[in-house]
């Protein structure tokens, strides 16, 4: 794949890792986890599945003896053995239990667990990023940007936003607090967090979906300056001049990336 396909996964793969986590509250007795968004990002590594008895099976990896198998069930568990026994242990029979030795296994599994839940979570995330191959050169970051103007002047949404959060991805941009969210605007900034527990947010990048508009604030802001923060909504609003505005944002962003290579 190539590497814009690669880096869309890799936000494929966070967003529902993020989604997958956050259906884990546990302060709930009964954790009810996102199914339909971890079978999603399992779908995103090259694992194999098996149906057992009544269990949807994952196996991670094997060295031929023991396998690391994740159950997807509420517990997203991962053993460390064979799919016999993580098939005894989470979908006994009555004849199984029965069995002393077994009735111990099916007790306690804490000498195969590797994890459980978001630790699960995390280590299929990373597993599936890891495997991706996201080094980049000057010609990627061109393509970026004239996919963008390119987007921008056919008035295409979807491939505007798209092409922003890829450069998201790749210089650390975030979402910025509900502070400087505004409606009918997407933003993305970099975010500086002081040790004085002061944030300063910028350079700040704006699109306005409805009106096809693209601006840009150089500057950085820190989150106490109130007339500050005004002058970001005063430019979303295009009532104030922006630092740049247009495909000069496409060209800004590229060069932030090419000043790391």
């Amino acid at each position: 794949m190539s590497f814009k396909e690669n880096l869309l996964k890799k936000i494929r793969i966070n967003t529902l890792a993020k989604t997958v986590s956050d259906s884990i509250n546990p302060r709930e007795s009964a954790v009810r986890i996102d199914k339909n968004a971890m079978r999603s990002l399992l779908e995103m590594g090259s694992y194999k599945y098996q149906k057992e008895r009544d269990l949807d099976l994952y196996i991670l990896d094997s060295d031929g003896e023991k396998s690391r198998i994740l159950v997807l069930d509420n517990e997203l568990p991962i053993y460390t053995t064979t799919i016999e026994d993580v098939v005894l242990r989470r979908s006994p029979t009555v004849k199984e239990m029965i069995s002393i030795r077994n009735a111990i296994k099916i007790l306690s599994d804490t000498d195969v667990v590797a994890g459980k839940r978001k630790e699960s979570v995390e280590y299929i995330q990373k597993d599936c990023i890891d495997s991706l191959d996201l080094s980049f050169n000057e010609s990627d970051i061109h393509a970026l940007e004239n996919e963008g103007a390119a987007a921008l002047s056919r008035e295409d949404a979807g491939g505007v936003t798209e092409t922003l959060s890829l450069f998201a991805e790749i210089l650390g941009y975030r979402p910025p607090p509900e502070i400087l969210m505004m409606y009918d605007n997407e933003i993305i900034c970099a975010i500086e967090e002081r040790a004085s527990g002061e944030k300063v947010y910028g350079p700040i990048v704006m699109y306005n979906k409805r009106k096809n508009i693209i601006r840009l604030i150089g500057d950085q802001i820190k989150d106490t300056d109130r007339s500050r923060l005004e002058y970001v909504h005063q430019v979303a609003k295009g009532k104030e001049k922006a630092s740049i505005e247009g495909n000069g944002v496409f060209s800004f962003l590229k060069e932030e990336v090419l000043k790391e290579l």
